[in-house]
């Protein structure tokens, strides 16, 4: 067998394991903290692998093989987190499709990704919630919140608060961050993804991560929107 072969049998090989038992997973019953404690171990082993070799590439594939075949199709958890103005949100009583970041104040977000991001909260506010989750303590929300969108709810969550714990465990403990994740109104798994679609920091390439970050959030909503034409609005990167 010739190493091409070898490595595209390593590569696809996950996606076999990822695959198999989808009744454990790919139904409307199955919680998401319950499909990916099933799959974790395996995930963090294979991931910890390819980044010490430096095959990020087979990173990002381990990543999204997870999510396509063990997650998409789950009922997320009825999480609720603490807003920023001291109130708390739940989940399930948004009654509407939700966009969901999660994001940490060390966190350096791409060029023209929050923008992006208030951009669209702005346009589909209406038909579609946008929540943001800063994984950090309450002190460094009230200026972290001045640079989204008002149709942005801004919330946080921590270790060191009371029950928060099992949150953090189920969401930041396992996939990471950032992350972004799409949930229909029933809070149904529609797609996880890798939010900041990374470009040089220079000037002249703000245009460009605007307009990538744009179209990999509007990607994401276009199944919620159930409209086509959304495909052609997709800018034109130059």
């Amino acid at each position: 067998m010739n190493k091409s072969l070898l490595y595209l049998v390593a590569l696809l090989f996950p996606l076999f394991l990822y695959s198999q038992s989808d009744s454990l997973v790919l139904n409307d019953t199955t919680q998401f903290s319950n499909a990916i404690r099933i799959n974790l171990a395996r995930y963090k082993t294979e991931c910890a692998h390819a980044n010490r070799t430096g095959d990020f590439e087979r990173s990002k594939f381990l990543f999204d093989s997870l999510v396509q075949n063990r997650l998409t199709g789950t009922r997320f958890d009825d999480f609720t987190f603490k807003k920023v103005n001291n109130s708390k949100i739940k989940l399930s009583s948004i009654q509407k499709p939700i966009v969901l970041v999660t994001y940490a104040s060390w966190c350096v977000t791409s060029q023209g990704e929050i923008p992006a991001l208030n951009k669209l909260a702005q346009k589909y506010g209406k038909d579609v919630q946008f929540v943001v989750v800063f994984w950090d303590r309450r002190a460094k929300m009230k200026k972290l919140a001045k640079k989204f969108n008002h149709r942005v709810i801004v919330c946080y969550a921590h270790e060191s608060y009371r029950n928060d714990s099992q949150t953090i465990g189920i969401l930041k403990h396992t996939l990471g961050l950032p992350n972004t994740f799409f949930l229909d109104e029933n809070l149904k798994v529609s797609d996880i993804k890798r939010c900041g679609v990374q470009v040089s920091l220079e000037k002249a390439n703000y245009q460009k991560g605007y307009a990538l970050n744009y179209n990999a959030f509007l990607e994401g909503m276009v199944p919620f929107l159930l409209n086509k034409e959304l495909e052609k609005e997709m800018l034109v990167i130059k």
